[in-house]
């Protein structure tokens, strides 16, 4: 009997290379999507945890004994670790591995969530605070560069953007009604304990669907000043910022810390410029869309803050909602946003561009910001809320194409600081835009009230004055957005199914 030769034999084996190779593709497409659902998962819970613990500080407040004053170190403390670490925690993924940074901010912060829930006085849960804080930063700040690794620029890099812009923009809202949810169905505790069965699921599928990618090496980085610079920087500009509310902008508190913050970060800058190997190296502000993107991420959030913590105060101090009430008042934004950011920003951006789907949502989001500014005192949630909600819901469409602005032409070894980067633009940006945003109003408030106006109108006046601000920057971040950013092409679509792109050039 003779074997089978020739032409036939070498076709059949073609065949069958063919359908191996695809089934290799298909199982690793399935692998990476079911990573991204993880990694997002973890930073949901992230997101959710900077919103999810406003909602419960009345009963923080009243269970531990908190005054007033050292109430706000509940959620201070959190947000001076996390913003300070972000940038340090992207580069740490970039030399030792993203996975590695994010498994360890993983447990670090699902153990702090354990110290917080279990916290019988003011200094643990505000030490624990902290503690959560870092473990959020370790964890958030390399998923958006572990994301871009993953999906090569193309349709489906653009599907997992939406899926990340859908969490980083609704996130916030989410945690609104978690918070009121589980505040008034069980106990403030929950809000911390919730984040542990999270915690441990999210790091056991972690290790098991997201490859680990291998770092430059810490001798590529090995700055050990240059980390302290930074992060000594970082974190005293967040402190000052966080009290603007107490001391005023134009005090010499504010004004000195800023001064030695501000001399930290350029003695950072200075010596990353001249040292051989630079914990931060400053070739990625080379990259056009960079420092533009971040410019507007952050002028959008800075005014997106407004509506969430001035709409959540208008609410419950003017129309007198519960804490589940006003969770439930931000869920239309929710799902606007869902739906942008899962269902069309993917085929905006991929048809006509990131920029022409960030450009509409910006103008979206500023015209929410506008019809908030004249909600009256005796105003009812559909007449005067919804509308404004759901055009501010637009922002789903537009963040999952600022990413793509801003980690496009980012070369991969830097993937990590840009990704850090990112999220430092967007905390930085919500805190400073909060701070300035809530003494303006409080000051607006307080010269009605010592010239003889109504309580209700005093505040909602207050309130207007920090929705034209927000408005203000948000109409700023248009302009920039408009005059500064470059179209990024997308690639063309190849093979039968779609499925295949080319890969865009950084």
């Amino acid at each position: 009997m003779s074997l089978e030769t020739g032409p036939g034999l070498s076709r059949q084996k073609h065949q069958t290379d063919e359908k191996e190779t695809t089934m290799t593709d298909t199982t690793a497409e399935r692998r990476h999507w079911i990573a991204l659902y993880v990694l997002c998962t973890g930073m949901l819970m992230i997101v959710l945890d900077m919103t999810i613990v406003n909602v419960a500080l009345p009963s923080i407040q009243s269970d531990l004994g908190f005054s007033q004053a050292s109430l706000a170190w509940v959620v201070n403390a959190y947000l001076i670790s996390y913003g300070g670490l972000l940038l340090l925690a992207g580069r740490l993924g970039d030399l030792i591995g993203p996975r590695r940074v994010f498994l360890v901010g993983l447990a670090i912060f699902t153990a702090a969530s354990a110290l917080c829930a279990v916290s019988q006085g003011e200094a643990m849960l505000v030490s624990a605070r902290f503690i959560q804080g870092v473990g959020g930063a370790f964890t958030s700040a390399v998923i958006l560069g572990m994301i871009v690794r993953m999906f090569p620029p193309g349709r489906e890099q653009a599907k997992a953007m939406g899926v990340f812009g859908f969490v980083a923009s609704a996130g916030g809202s989410i945690g609104l009604l978690a918070g009121g949810i589980l505040t008034q169905a069980i106990s403030w505790h929950w809000i911390f304990f919730i984040n542990l069965p999270i915690g441990v699921v999210v790091a056991v599928l972690a290790r098991r669907y997201v490859d680990e990618t291998p770092g430059l090496g810490i001798r590529q980085g090995a700055d050990a000043l240059g980390a302290v610079l930074l992060t000594a920087s970082l974190m005293l500009g967040v402190y000052t910022i966080l009290g603007v509310s107490e001391h005023g902008w134009g005090s010499s508190h504010t004004l000195g810390l800023f001064a030695v913050s501000l001399a930290l970060g350029v003695a950072f800058l200075v010596r990353q410029a001249r040292i051989e190997q630079p914990l931060v190296p400053l070739r990625i502000f080379r990259s056009p869309n960079i420092a533009a993107a971040n410019a507007v991420q952050a002028l959008l959030v800075a005014g997106m803050f407004g509506m969430f913590f001035m709409g959540a105060l208008y609410l419950q101090r003017v129309l007198g909602y519960d804490a589940l009430q006003v969770g439930l008042a931000f869920l239309p934004a929710t799902i606007v946003m869902g739906t942008l950011s899962l269902k069309v920003s993917e085929r905006v951006s991929m048809r006509y561009g990131p920029l022409a789907a960030l450009l509409p949502s910006l103008v979206g989001i500023l015209t929410g910001l506008l019809l908030l500014a004249r909600t009256p005192v005796d105003g009812t949630y559909v007449k005067d809320m919804l509308v404004p909600m759901m055009l501010v819901g637009s922002a789903g469409l537009g963040f999952p194409a600022l990413m793509m602005l801003t980690m496009s032409g980012v070369a991969p070894e830097d993937s990590g600081l840009a990704s850090g980067l990112v999220n430092t633009s967007l905390q930085v940006g919500g805190a400073i835009g909060l701070a300035v945003l809530a003494t303006l109003s409080s000051q607006r408030t307080s010269d009605l009230l010592a010239s003889g106006t109504a309580h209700d109108t005093a505040l909602n006046s207050g309130y207007h004055l920090a929705y034209m601000i927000g408005a203000g920057l948000v109409a700023i971040s248009i302009v920039i957005a408009a005059a500064k950013l470059r179209p990024v092409p997308m690639p063309e679509q190849s093979g039968a199914h779609g499925t295949e792109f080319a890969t865009a050039e950084a």
